[in-house]
């Protein structure tokens, strides 16, 4: 399971966090995305707190806690009880005595934001959400056709590369080559570059070249929902071919099922050009307008009202 580090989480510029006591656990790691207020918790009230969550106090909760010593002795205790990852203590204010000492003897990251609770709560959410997500990494390319984001997949050599290349050239967008991550957010993919290739690929032949530098900033992108997955294979002439597209074919990755189309490959065979028609089919799916589907309908209909006995112009004539 991904993890992330306390430490990493004061490191975060836009955060605007400082670690204020409890430094000797800021290797405690993070496992879950949410945060938590204590709420009624700082009363004594039996509101379940979660281990290894971010605790967060407001003003609010500052200024309750500021009352009165019973109140701190409370609600210190309520909240280092429930092994938090970190408390952070927002808007600036400046953390009662009590529970600085409370965290250091704990070991617990007591964290000042200069964020107001609202803002620190969305940033910090959106900052684990991503970097907790499902993840795994796959062999491939992704690039954006239209606003379609296509993981082209298929093995070395196949030409998924100078396909993306193709499509570059023809004023799409490349994502990444080579390695993908690939997350999941809700039942949502999306894909971008791992390790250090960036926005590089590698072409037999040329060698690494930069798509950046070559093209432009408006020829890549960082990251992109996965909307379809194309997969490429040597042509098989004694394999059998889906030449009608009625029914949607899909690959599971992290539990979602993604379409998938697979395009054989062959001299002669314009892989970009499938790639962009395959890109505009998808558009209009996503619009309820399925070609085959419509054209199979039309042909049933023509067949149930052809008059008994009158050949179709297409039946052979002895």
């Amino acid at each position: 399971m991904a993890a992330i580090t306390v430490g990493e989480l004061v490191e975060r510029a836009e955060l605007g966090a400082t670690a204020v006591a409890g430094q000797r656990g800021l290797d405690r790691t993070i496992t879950v995305p949410r945060i938590q207020k204590p709420g009624l918790a700082l009363t004594g009230w039996p509101e379940q707190l979660h281990e290894g969550r971010v605790l967060v106090l407001g003003g609010t909760e500052i200024d309750y806690l500021s009352e009165s010593e019973r109140a701190r002795g409370v609600g210190i205790e309520t909240l280092l009880a429930s092994r938090p990852a970190c408390v952070v203590v927002c808007r600036g204010r400046i953390p009662p005595e009590d529970l600085s000492v409370a965290a250091e003897v704990h070991g617990v990251p007591l964290i000042v934001s200069t964020l107001v609770t609202a803002d620190f709560i969305a940033a910090v959410t959106a900052w684990m959400s991503d970097v907790l997500a499902p993840s795994m990494q796959l062999h491939g390319v992704m690039v954006d056709v239209l606003g379609i984001g296509i993981l082209m997949i298929g093995k070395s050599g196949i030409g998924k590369s100078e396909t993306a290349l193709d499509l570059v050239v023809r004023g799409h967008r490349l994502v990444a080559d080579d390695v993908i991550l690939v997350r999941r957010h809700g039942r949502q993919l999306s894909g971008r570059g791992a390790g250090i290739l960036g926005h590089h690929m590698e072409i037999r032949g040329l060698g690494i070249i930069n798509i950046k530098d070559l093209f432009g900033i408006s020829a890549v992108r960082e990251s992109k929902v996965v909307d379809l997955i194309t997969e490429l294979h040597d042509w098989d002439g004694h394999a059998e071919y889906d030449r009608l597209g009625i029914e949607d074919r899909v690959e599971t990755l992290l539990e979602v099922d993604i379409p998938k189309i697979q395009l054989p490959v062959r001299p002669g065979r314009s892989l970009a050009t499938l790639i962009e028609v395959a890109a505009r089919n998808q558009l209009l799916k996503a619009q309820g307008i399925y070609s085959a589907r419509a054209f199979r309908d039309q042909l049933d209909r023509a067949l149930a009202t052809r008059p008994e006995g009158v050949p179709h112009d297409g039946d052979a004539v002895e």
